[in-house]
């Protein structure tokens, strides 16, 4: 991880909740059990959740992007919310079985 000063967060997560197909296909409650858990865990004031328009790869949604890590994840469900939290935001290590395989674009 890059150390800029005066960073306000640690992580920055940006959910679609936008585009052609993320909103059909669960991104909101995705967004929203990111934000509860991290909410729970006391750890908003170092991870941040936001919403985000479309990432221009439909087909693979709900995609999640984690900054500064520069890490994608597509096909996102509500279950895997849990282990994005535990294992990446929290651990730094990154979901593999989540990752975004840029030669599996359908648009």
């Amino acid at each position: 991880m890059i150390d800029i000063p005066n960073n306000p967060f640690e992580k920055h997560v940006f959910v679609c909740v936008s585009g052609k197909t993320c909103p059909g296909q669960g991104s909101e409650e995705v967004l929203e059990l990111l934000r509860k858990e991290i909410k729970e865990l006391g750890l908003k004031s170092k991870i941040r959740i936001n919403k985000a328009g479309c990432f221009d790869q439909c087909g693979n949604g709900p995609m999640v992007v984690v900054y500064p890590d520069n890490v994608w994840y597509a096909h996102v469900k509500p279950s895997d919310c849990h282990e994005i939290i535990q294992c990446h935001l929290l651990n730094n290590q990154p979901v593999e079985r989540l990752l975004y395989d840029r030669s599996g674009k359908i648009c």
